[in-house]
């Protein structure tokens, strides 16, 4: 569709606009008394948020970002699926799966009765899909913009057979110094350290900080955790559903130099805490079945 043919459908005045965005990607741009959002269309992602009277974005998003298919957008909240990480089946398909490098479709619009608005995002299987997972699926996304940001990920088995999955909401936050930033309600769990090899469990003691390359996945973890960055004197407040693991992620001096999509100080102005179904946190959806993950972000001051 084009940006007029999806305005006239999905446009809401005054509210919801579509433009011509980078790339020129469609992309949703949200205004509302409570807040400001942009979605891209491609890749189905939440670029931006940033409620009423808040000085700074929720997100992170790089300048140097790819905006073009068959590119993910470095920043904003990423979707990872049918898969997370590497290729459970080791036959070379992409890293974090196929959904996040690829143009999406508007499902719906539509103002809520409390001023939110809420945008839904899908897409379904295909010839392309089907060849590189051999499932019927109905994906979906519900983005709820208000005075916090609501993403619901809903995973509907519409074939003859039962599937598994593993995803994420791999977000990126913007921090003020990443030093100083700190993630509370992950003492006492064990994790998965990625960046030390992977293999070896290790357990958290403390709030968890960042002095160097951070990759893990934390296990029964809670339904809410903070990121406390006191730099831009405000906490996040990271609360899921459906989600026993939670990844927590910085690439650090060497590996941002080594992304051609971030600054090389990007890393000291962004934390990713992915909402995840990772490492054995593994849902099955039986035909007909649906499967939710759920996270919603608020910005707490005080």
């Amino acid at each position: 569709m084009t940006i007029e043919q999806l305005n006239t459908q999905f446009g809401i005045a005054g509210q919801v606009e579509f433009i011509a965005g980078n790339g020129g990607l469609p992309m949703i741009q949200v205004k509302t008394a409570k807040a400001k959002a942009l979605i891209s269309i491609h890749a189905g992602q939440v670029l931006s948020y940033q409620p009423a009277g808040e000085p700074e974005d929720v997100m992170f998003l790089s300048t140097k970002a790819y905006y073009q298919d068959g590119k993910a957008i470095k920043g904003g909240a990423p979707v990872c699926w049918p898969w997370f990480g590497a290729d459970p089946e080791g036959k070379g398909r992409p890293g974090h799966g196929f959904v996040r490098n690829r143009g999406w479709n508007v499902v719906a619009t539509e103002a809520l009765s409390n001023g939110d608005i809420k945008v839904t995002v899908g897409l379904d299987d295909t010839p392309e899909t089907q060849a590189i997972w051999p499932h019927s699926f109905s994906l979906r996304q519900e983005i709820i913009i208000g005075d916090t940001l609501n993403l619901s990920l809903i995973t509907r088995n519409t074939g003859k057979e039962k599937f598994t999955i593993t995803q994420a909401f791999h977000t990126y936050f913007k921090v003020g110094d990443i030093t100083r930033a700190k993630v509370s309600e992950l003492s006492g769990c064990d994790y998965l350290d990625k960046a030390g090899g992977g293999s070896v469990q290790k357990h958290q003691s403390g709030d968890v900080t960042i002095d160097t390359e951070v990759d893990r996945i934390y296990l029964n973890v809670g339904n809410t955790l903070t990121i406390d960055d006191s730099a831009l004197n405000r906490r996040i407040q990271i609360t899921s559903q459906g989600s026993k693991t939670a990844v927590v992620w910085n690439p650090w001096e060497k590996i941002a130099r080594d992304m051609a999509d971030l600054e090389d100080d990007d890393y000291k102005r962004l934390l990713c805490v992915e909402t995840t179904n990772a490492a054995e946190d593994v849902r099955e959806v039986a035909p007909g079945g649906e499967c939710r993950l759920v996270a919603n972000y608020r910005v707490v001051r005080g």
